[in-house]
């Protein structure tokens, strides 16, 4: 068990990487050939130019400018400066929301901490029960928890009052919440400009007729069902294999480009490769022949297959995507049931093009609901074996676990310095590695049921790693952890005092978790803003594989919020803060540093980084809402069953009452503002008609729609812009502040988006 010393060098640990983190970020951002990895976001919008200095070539890699260093922390303010409206407008409604996640978190707990230290702290620290307690492993962090206080003491009343108290406050901040992202949404929605997904509908599990095609049979059945206002459709065919040979030309491509590349600046040697796996096996052969002659094969087979895709019946779907002529057709149809068997002609909204996860439009819809029952079955069994390792992982959060799986590392771990380090390090950071790969697993199983948007595989994803989180990490932590940990006490023991062992040894598994919040919390965070993974891809792309603007543009990953991993990591923190706020209120500091530092970081990555893939208008709002939830009656039930262990019997009917109001809470809310995430308002479609017909009487809607839903494989592919001049005197990079909401491309000077000179 980690002790306040243990808990002091873990968190000067951490603070010193976060720290070292945000100097290096300081550091490399100044850098004018890192110009690109840091605000890559700007680059895309096409205000900002490359930062040139005229002089020594040196200027053109490294900031001599020793001024801007003074202001390394500049960033941070900046990060806050921008409005919401403007934020909202810069980087869409689902990035603004997504960082209200994070403020959420503040507007919760820092009340919530300041009336827990105030007075539940001084309550539990003058308990003194563990101080009398003899064969009990404590620390001084659990005088301050709920274990201190005696059991059938009068001072557990404290701790029912306040569970009322953070019950209402915290269903009071979600209301208020929902309330202003549902107002935020239904903005955005009326003032968002014409986009196609206005005006169409996916199709699914079309019938068969034997006597039309695919196209034939959706054409008939809606200018037959909806005359006045279908306008054009979209068939969507089993492109999957087409697909798979475009990413393979285009590969070929870019290593044919890096060979060109290397030839250019050493003509006296031809570069080779090898014909096996990855060119690590096989003939060795002229690498720019090899890679051109492979591209002409898969030329002549792309074309074939292309042929086969468009005029094979068989590789057409069973769906569609339908276009109307106005929006309020559009809603009907989505909002609707066409037939009297709700089995066929199935519709709902059409993703945005960007949004659509074409490889699952070729399923059949009868294989969906098979493939979602297994996908649940072996989600169950991932979440079932996982606890294992998990165990294996909580075992190393104590001395003797150590010891006695490593026996030989016994004189090591017991000095001092090292001890702190392993018991207050160690534990957090095993588990953070352990779960690395998880997400992507996760990620899999919902591309395997069948989702035809990226926006619902993220939230999928993220149901299911909200799940394996609350099992595994905080159940597992509590429920196993405690149990290894008291083990010998509990077979020397009378049977009716294992349930006050439990109670009292629940609250000492908080220092664990304080443990593992500073370092996915803190140090985590820092690394994230360093992006030391794109800063090395686009290096080495920039050094082998860029020769004109658009080779440098593709090198220049700006990346996106990963909502299926952030998002459930958040819900972590609300389940640990909403658990222990009544029983050891000593981690929300901790959890309070997290939402803090976490909201200026990702508002400074969404303003001049990330570049989401899909728009969705925060649609995953009522998942959050629902999570957080989820975990405030988790909290209430362990309360109940805590002060069960502490002779609080008489106040179960007290506690009962709080998951009760709290569903009806939720209940409420879900009725009053879900639909609004889920439904699209006739009267707002009607406006948005009305007003475009009056402003575009002239708007040809059938050629804007007609390309938009077409398979990216069938797109042409745009020609290169012309290369980039390295060697252009311009000293100037664009204003990219206010003017960015304008598209301004005026030169202002050589200024950073947080107003810093370079």
């Amino acid at each position: 068990m980690a002790s306040v010393q243990d808990i002091v060098v873990s968190a000067a640990i951490n603070l010193l990487s976060a720290l070292a983190f945000l100097l290096l970020f300081a550091f490399l951002r100044l850098q004018p050939f890192n110009d690109r990895v840091y605000f890559p976001k700007w680059y895309l919008k096409g205000v900002r130019a490359s930062p040139r200095s005229r002089g020594p070539f040196v200027k053109k890699l490294v900031n001599l400018d020793g001024r801007t260093y003074l202001k390394f922390w500049k960033w941070m303010p900046a990060a806050l400066r921008m409005p919401e409206p403007e934020l909202i407008q810069h980087a869409g409604l689902d990035c603004a929301v997504y960082v209200r996640i994070y403020l959420l978190g503040l507007k919760i707990f820092v009340p919530v901490a300041l009336l827990a230290f105030a007075v539940l702290v001084p309550v539990n620290l003058t308990g003194k029960t563990l101080e009398g307690t003899k064969d009990l492993t404590y620390s001084n962090i659990d005088k301050l928890s709920i274990s201190n206080v005696p059991s059938g003491s009068l001072r557990l009343v404290t701790h029912i009052v306040m569970a009322y108290v953070f019950t209402f406050w915290t269903c009071y901040v979600l209301y208020k919440e929902y309330r202003i992202i549902t107002t935020k949404r239904l903005q955005f929605l009326a003032s968002e400009g014409r986009r196609p997904d206005q005006f169409t509908v996916l199709v699914r599990n079309v019938p068969p007729d034997p006597d039309e095609t695919v196209g034939e049979h959706v054409e008939h059945f809606f200018c037959v069902n909806h005359p006045h206002h279908y306008l054009i459709h979209q068939l969507i065919y089993n492109a999957n294999n087409l697909a798979t040979l475009v990413e393979r030309k285009k590969q070929l491509h870019n290593w044919r480009t890096y060979y060109m590349t290397r030839y250019e600046r050493n003509p006296k040697k031809r570069p080779t490769t090898k014909t096996g796996f990855w060119g690590l096996w096989g003939q060795t052969v002229d690498a720019i022949d090899y890679c051109t002659a492979e591209i002409e094969k898969i030329s002549e087979v792309e074309a074939a297959e292309r042929e086969r895709v468009t005029n094979d019946p068989n590789a057409t779907v069973p769906a569609a995507f339908v276009s109307f002529k106005s929006r309020w057709g559009a809603a009907v149809c989505a909002q609707t049931q066409q037939t009297s068997n709700p089995t066929v002609w199935l519709t709902e909204w059409a993703p945005e093009p960007r949004d659509v996860y074409w490889d699952n439009l070729a399923i059949p819809y009868v294989e969906l609901a098979v493939k979602k029952l297994l996908m649940s079955v072996a989600m169950f069994f991932l979440t079932f074996f996982f606890m294992i390792p998990i165990v294996f992982v909580q075992s190393l959060a104590s001395i003797e676990g150590i010891e006695k799986v490593f026996p030989f590392l016994t004189p090591l771990i017991e000095s001092k310095h090292v001890k702190s380090v392993v018991q207050g390090f160690l534990p957090g950071i095993a588990l953070k590695i352990f779960l690395a790969l998880l997400p992507t697993i996760l990620m899999t199983m919902s591309k395997i049921e069948g989702h035809t948007s990226l926006s619902s595989l993220d939230r999928r994803s993220a149901g299911k790693y909200h799940l394996f989180l609350f099992v595994n990490v905080f159940l597992g932590s509590i429920i196993t952890g405690a149990a290894f940990e008291q083990l010998h006490k509990f077979l020397n023991q009378s049977p009716s005092e294992i349930p006050k062992t439990v109670g009292v040894a629940i609250p000492m598994k908080a220092t664990f978790f304080i443990t593992y919040i500073m370092v996915d919390g803190w140090a985590g965070i820092a690394a994230e803003i360093i992006r030391i993974v794109p800063l090395i891809i686009f290096h080495l792309k920039n050094a082998f594989l860029v020769k004109t603007e658009k080779d440098r543009e593709e090198a220049m990953d700006p990346g996106s919020i990963t909502f299926a991993t952030n998002e459930p990591r958040i819900q972590l923190y609300f389940l640990l803060g909403l658990v222990y706020a009544c029983i050891t209120p000593f981690i929300l500091p901790f959890i309070i540093v997290f939402f803090a530092f976490a909201y200026v970081v990702f508002r400074h990555q969404i303003i001049n980084v990330y570049d989401q893939k899909y728009e969705s208008a925060a649609a995953f709002w009522p998942d959050v809402h629902f999570r957080v939830i989820v975990s405030l009656i988790v909290s209430q039930i362990l309360l109940l069953g805590l002060l069960s262990t502490k002779n609080a019997s008489k106040s179960t009917p007290l506690l009962l009452v709080l998951p009760v109001v709290t569903i009806w809470f939720h209940r409420f809310c879900k009725g009053r503002y879900e639909p609004a995430f889920v439904r699209f308002p006739l009267q707002d479609a009607v406006v948005k008609d009305t007003l475009e017909r009056a402003t575009e009487p002239n708007l040809d809607l059938k050629a804007y729609l007609r390309d938009a839903y077409l398979h990216p494989v069938f797109r042409p592919i745009e020609n290169e812009k012309e290369p980039v001049d390295d060697d252009e005197e311009n000293n100037q990079v664009v204003s990219t502040k206010r003017t960015s909401q304008r598209g301004s491309k005026n030169v202002s000077g050589s200024v950073t988006p947080d107003g810093q000179r370079l």
